[in-house]
């Protein structure tokens, strides 16, 4: 096995001695992508995403990888808007969001994956508005309305879920935030495949903690734990890009 070579944005990545045969690499590349549910890009959860496409991009493997970072706040798309096209017998959109917006090449993006890790601060005890309206865009479509809900989907491919939430994890179990988010789970594992899971708690919210109303909280504390456990949730993200490239192979 040849290992493939680290990245640090969308790219693709060869391994050692590809480079000779490059028609015969297209044949072989594999796709990652990670969807960013947050706002910010350089914040706890792109950062953790950015270490997961690290992880799958150091693999090693015996093909090519492809990996891309995709910012939803940076697209003008809604949520479902309930035409039943990709429900219609026979239509042109059967089993597609029929939906034309920003989102549009995106789900064409992943309807080719080979894997897609989905990251989302915790808003409210759930996932953000905006990965959820991207959710109803990507996966309606893809269940049958008949008697098991039978799969559209173009393939099985390995998924993740990363989270990033200010609560420690009792406070997350107490306030029932992993049930909230097994939900979406659940449909991405019907579809796809069992996914992967990692909830970052306890995160470092701001850059500066005495520019805003925040006496909950204190930002020594956050920055000790940080220091500690942050690189740790780095590393498990990074695992989870690797294992992502095992398992689609």
């Amino acid at each position: 096995m040849r290992t493939c070579k680290n990245i640090i944005s969308a790219g693709i990545h060869l391994g050692q001695g590809d480079l000779a045969n490059h028609n015969h690499l297209k044949e072989k590349i594999m796709k990652i992508y990670a969807i960013n549910g947050g706002p910010r890009k350089k914040h706890n959860t792109a950062q953790l995403l950015q270490a997961a496409l690290e992880g799958a991009a150091a693999a090693p493997c015996g093909e090519a990888v492809e990996t891309e970072m995709i910012h939803l706040y940076d697209l003008a798309y809604n949520g479902c808007v309930s035409c039943f096209s990709c429900k219609r017998k026979g239509g042109k959109s059967y089993g597609h969001c029929a939906v034309k917006d920003d989102l549009t090449p995106v789900l064409e993006k992943l309807a080719q994956a080979d894997g897609v890790i989905f990251g989302s601060p915790i808003y409210f005890g759930n996932i953000t508005g905006k990965l959820r309206s991207f959710f109803e865009r990507l996966m309606f479509a893809y269940f049958v309305y008949d008697e098991n809900y039978s799969s559209l989907a173009p393939k099985r491919m390995p998924t993740a879920f990363v989270y990033t939430m200010n609560v420690d994890t009792a406070q997350m179990e107490q306030y029932g935030y992993r049930q909230n988010l097994q939900g979406m789970e659940m449909f991405a594992g019907r579809l796809f495949g069992e996914p992967q899971v990692l909830h970052a708690c306890n995160t470092y919210q701001f850059d500066d903690y005495s520019k805003y109303e925040c006496e909950r909280f204190s930002e020594s504390e956050k920055a000790a734990l940080r220091a500690v456990q942050f690189p740790k949730d780095l590393e498990a993200a990074r695992k989870i890009g690797a294992a992502m490239v095992a398992a689609g192979k």
